[in-house]
Parts: structure tokens; sequence; C-alpha cells
């Protein structure tokens, strides 16, 4: 198993190497341009559409396999207008999507307002008890928040053929379905660390020499707290805290966020840190010769898989676009977009990750029920009380 673990790690973000050459070696043009007349298909609106309309664009985005899964032309026009509560959006990513929709759609309006995923869900609770929300779909960057929102009896169950093509485990009692995956993951420094200098478990990296001040991560950020709450769930507060004390110990270095952490690997300003996988690969689409790849931990808090999901208000007029819409965030160019320009792991089978990315089926994530995530006040109490925030 650890040759396999090896060779995972190896093969990862080597083959986004080989994707660069191709890209180097094409022009774009006039290739780039049959493609998209060959792969471009027509709405019952007369508008174009398909999957070059949706792709990204640089190195990860090239070489693409043959996709398959439902396609946008299968699906009922989006039409009308959609409040759509949009927590993170990945830097205005999401909202790109939104455009490349209404490109399409010429009757479909989302009206969108933004804020951190967690504010925007206590938004909805708050606007909720006063008498009800004017948001249609909350689309939030992570589990916790679709949940708190769902365990206030404020969604709707989806209905299952929006459901269906996703892995039970990113819609565990259908109020809310994941349209885009977020592994977790441990980026290195090719020039200071091999794949086998990394610890599959994270309980290994405390009290290891070869690590000590080498570490970083980013504590006040949200996809590390999820990280430390589902290390609280599944081994308890005191392990959790003394997993803790012992990074700190390690000295490990704090950075605001993840790509900062990421970002500092590649500069080799630090040897390892701890981060979501998309953002070693957003240093990677910039900087290609970067001496920075990824390990993953097995089976515990480290190799959780959080996603961006979307679910529907009860209170909404229109349930009937709200499910459309977000079954359109499930065709195959939704998750083409998801997987070419925000690096995230697409949650239908038919759409692979990009960069060598090992499947999620090749991940090894902890048995969690992501519903639990929204507990998060006993992890930042936690956090506080050995000295971490």
């Amino acid at each position: 198993m650890a040759d396999r673990d090896s060779a995972t790690r190896r093969r990862f973000l080597a083959l986004s190497a080989v994707a660069a050459t191709g890209l180097a070696g094409c022009t774009g043009g006039s290739s780039q341009e049959t493609q998209t007349t060959t792969n471009a298909t027509t709405t019952g609106s007369g508008n174009e559409t398909g999957v070059d309309l949706f792709q990204g664009s640089g190195p990860l985005a090239e070489n693409r396999p043959e996709l398959s899964g439902t396609r946008i032309e299968e699906l009922p026009a989006l039409s009308g207008t959609l409040n759509v509560y949009l927590g993170g959006g990945e830097g205005g990513l999401y909202r790109n999507l939104l455009d490349r929709l209404g490109n399409i759609y010429s009757d479909f309006t989302p009206k969108v307002r933004s804020a951190p995923s967690a504010q925007l869900a206590n938004t909805i609770v708050e606007e909720s008890r006063g008498g009800s929300s004017p948001a249609d779909v909350f689309w939030a960057v992570d589990a916790g928040s679709l949940a708190y929102v769902s365990q206030n009896g404020l969604t709707t169950e989806l209905p299952t053929d929006v459901t269906d093509p996703v892995p039970d485990t990113f819609h565990p009692n259908d109020q809310w379905v994941g349209v885009a995956g977020r592994a977790r993951s441990v980026p290195y420094n090719t020039d200071q660390f091999s794949a086998d200098d990394i610890p599959n478990k994270v309980a290994e990296f405390t009290g290891n020499d070869g690590l000590s001040g080498s570490m970083g991560w980013a504590p006040t950020y949200g996809a590390f707290q999820s990280f430390v709450t589902a290390m609280r769930l599944l081994r308890g507060e005191q392990t959790t805290k003394q997993w803790l004390r012992g990074m700190l110990e390690q000295n490990v270095t704090e950075y605001p966020n993840e790509f900062l952490v990421s970002n500092a690997v590649a500069d080799g300003e630090i040897g390892a840190g701890f981060a979501n996988h998309y953002y070693a690969l957003r240093v990677k689409a910039a900087r290609p010769n970067a001496p920075i790849d990824l390990a993953f931990t097995r089976n515990d808090a480290a190799s959780l898989i959080n996603v961006s999901g979307a679910e529907i208000l009860k209170g909404s007029d229109d349930q009937e676009l709200a499910a459309n819409f977000i079954d359109h965030l499930l065709t195959v160019e939704a998750q083409e977009f998801f997987a070419t320009t925000t690096f995230a792991y697409p949650m239908i089978p038919g759409v692979p990750p990009v960069g060598g990315l090992p499947s999620i089926d090749e991940l090894n994530p902890p048995e969690l029920d992501l519903q639990k995530l929204s507990n998060l006040e006993p992890t930042l109490r936690l956090m506080r009380e050995v000295g971490v925030l």
C-alpha cells in the first residue's frame, strides 16, 4: 500500500508538467477554434453551448479526456429571476459561471448576494426568523454552512434527479448537494522533501524531527477550522488539543490563508504545509516549474473532503427554477468549469479532476457526516484554549 501511496504522490503534478509541455507546443488559434465549433451545440433558445465554452484556459485545462454526464442541452431552459446567496465564490469564479449561464439563457437573471459562507448562513437564519429570506438558493463553499441552514429547517429536499449523479457522501440527507470537492492535502517543496518524507497519518506530523521548523498552516482560515473540527469529531477534544500543541512545539509558521501557505512552500520559505489541494494547483498553473507537489494522508481528519454545495430555501417562490439551476451546476459543462478553472474535484464520475490528481475513489477520506462540520464553536473554543487562535 505504501508503494501505491508514493506512486500516487509522484504522479501528481508530474502529469501537470506534461500538460504544460503540451501547451507550450500549441499556439491555440485554429486548432482551438475547430474544437469549439465541433463541440458546440444549440439549446432550445437558439443559443450555443458546449463544454468548450465553460472550459478554463492554461496548462491544466489542456488535453482533457472525453467527458460524460448530463449536458446543458438535455435540461429545461433556465428562465426567470433567481435570488442566489453566494457564500465564498472562489474570488469571482463562481460569478463567472453564472455569467456563462446568463449568456446561454437570455431570460435567466440570477441576482447574487455575496459574503463569507458562515455569514450568509447566519443571515438566512436571521431573515427567516424575521419572516422570510429573499434567497431562493444558498450556494456555499463549505458543507458546514449548508448544514447549519438545513438544520434550522429552512431547506427543501432536493429532487432525486439532482442528487443521484453525486456520491451519497456529498448529499447525506438530500437537503443540500455537493457541486465541487476540496480535499485536504499536504503541499511540500520537492527541493526539500521527497514524497516518502511526508507522513501518511496526520498524527505523525508532531514529534517528527525531519519536519521541525518546516511546516506552515493558516489557523484562522475556514478550511483549516473545518479540518480541526473533523479531528475533534473523529479523535476527541483531548487528542486534538495534543496535536495542536505538538504542532506549536514544531514551530509551525502561521499564514493568513492557505494560498499563501502553498506559495510559501513553492518559494522554499517552508518545506510543507496544510492546505486544500487546489491551492497548489493554482501555484503550479501560474508557475509551472515551481518545486511543489502534493501528498495526502489516509483515513484521518487531514484527508477530509469538504464540498462547495447548494440547497433550496423552503421559502422560495420558484422551487422548480431553483432545482433546475442546481441541476445545471452538475452538468458536464459546469463540472468541467469547476475542474479546469477552480481546480476542484468534480462531483460526477464522468468528469475527472485536473493535474494528475488521484480520483476521489483513490483518496481515503475519513467516514464523517459532513453535516457535523456545522458545529464549529467548540472547535474555536478549543483552538483558543491551546493558543492557536
